[in-house]
């Protein structure tokens, strides 16, 4: 299968997909003119997280991962349009805003619906039909496969959440993306880390969580949502174009990157479990 040069893909052999589906702060040229700011459209990034989980390859998962800015093309939202947390703020397939509510685009030059068709067959379908393909793939081998999906945010987001956000947001769709023999270890781990956690709090799980998460079919799958602040220098009080995204450390990362190293690992000890 042929890939575009936008999205990277590490084939592995072990039953367990790493999505990273927001770490990219690539703008298509013909876009740079219609935002803001370059710096606005790729703020709200999942910064480094790329980077905080390179360890994968060790663990010989599958990681697919876009370089393009979620501010082109959210590939961990519905389709359709249709909110994934109805009543509460969130962005959409094609951001119009940034977190806070500022605007991404030059007046006039936001997406319509037409384009908004054409990014999300140029570059969401891809995405998708990478991580089915590559399901599809590993469930041949093995009888179960755990979809992993890696994303981050700032802890401290008022529009979108009250207060400071826990260390570590597990996602499983309320129960129903994967098997509670999946989720449970997983807490487990983050619990002995000594850092904050809740499941399924504030971020239940996207549309890649959702879409692809089928149990009954072998498929289990989990997002984890950090808060920054675990893995970065994260700065006090609003991010500016002086201070964020800070500086990735790898020595500062360490501890966070050796946790997340036994939560994927609890996640292959799961899938190979499985008859």
């Amino acid at each position: 299968m042929t890939h575009p040069a936008w999205l990277d893909v590490r084939r592995g052999e072990a039953p367990l997909i790493v999505s990273i589906p927001h770490a990219g702060a690539e703008i298509p040229p013909h876009l740079e003119g219609r935002f803001i700011s370059g710096w606005l459209a790729t703020r709200d990034g999942d910064w480094w997280v790329d980077r905080l989980y390179a360890f994968a390859e060790d663990l010989d998962a599958t990681v697919i991962a876009t370089r393009l800015s979620r501010s082109v093309i959210d590939v961990n939202r519905d389709p359709t349009g249709v909110s994934l947390y109805p009543g509460m703020a969130t962005t959409e397939l094609c951001p119009t805003t940034t977190f806070d509510g500022e605007p991404l685009y030059r007046p006039g030059h936001a997406p319509d619906e037409a384009e908004i068709a054409i990014r999300r067959r140029l570059f969401f379908q891809p995405y998708h039909d990478t991580l089915s393909a590559e399901i599809a793939r590993l469930r041949e081998r093995h009888g179960a496969v755990v979809l992993y999906d890696a994303h981050s945010i700032r802890s401290v987001v008022p529009r979108l959440f009250d207060g400071e956000l826990p260390q570590f947001s597990i996602g499983t769709n309320t129960g129903s993306s994967c098997d509670p023999a999946l989720a449970a270890p997983v807490e487990t781990v983050c619990d002995a880390s000594g850092g904050s956690r809740v499941t399924n709090g504030r971020f239940k799980g996207g549309y890649i969580t959702r879409g692809h998460g089928d149990p009954r079919a072998g498929v289990h799958a989990l997002q984890m949502e950090l808060a920054c602040r675990g893995y970065m220098a994260e700065p006090a009080g609003a991010p500016t174009p002086d201070n964020w995204p800070a500086p990735f450390d790898a020595n500062f990362a360490a501890p966070m990157a050796a946790t997340l190293r036994s939560v994927l690992e609890s996640c292959l000890a799961f899938a190979k479990s499985r008859p």
